[in-house]
């Protein structure tokens, strides 16, 4: 029995080691998730970029109709890549000689996309509708999986 003139010892907070032990697991957790969040938002903006490229290609077909040729660029579709695809990709597209006449559009990674989403690299899609990629200008590659994920 303890004499009543002791005041009880109440230990607060936490030791070093629990400290420590959670730091590690929230360390382990974040090593997991970090590279599947990128991983998703680098799927994200090529999804954005595909869906704009397939505007843009539509805006091509309108063009030809009322013109009879393929616009050579995007100033002259009047086209502007809405923000979350221009902070991830550059949008292009050119008129391709004949015959028959046609078109390409391209969206080249830049930024942060270049890294995150290496795999796909340069994504064209033609007036066929045919979908590319190359992992580098000089590399066609043909028809990737990357536009189906």
């Amino acid at each position: 029995m303890r004499p009543a003139s002791l005041p009880s010892k109440r230990v607060r907070g936490f030791t070093l080691i629990e400290l420590m032990i959670t730091v590690a697991v929230v360390g382990i957790l974040a090593a997991i998730a970090l590279p599947s969040y990128l991983k998703s938002v680098a799927r994200s903006n090529r999804s954005a970029a595909e869906s704009y490229m397939l505007e843009v290609s539509s805006m091509q077909q309108r063009y030809m109709l009322d013109g009879h040729v393929f616009a050579p660029d995007m100033g002259t579709l009047g086209a502007t890549a809405p923000n979350n695809v221009a902070s991830s990709y550059t949008i292009s597209t050119a008129a391709v000689a004949g015959p028959p006449p046609g078109f390409t559009v391209t969206a080249t990674p830049i930024g942060s996309q270049v890294n995150n989403d290496s795999d796909c690299g340069i994504l064209i899609i033609d007036q066929t509708g045919a979908t590319f990629y190359q992992t580098s200008l000089n590399d066609a590659a043909g028809l990737a999986s990357c536009w189906k994920r």
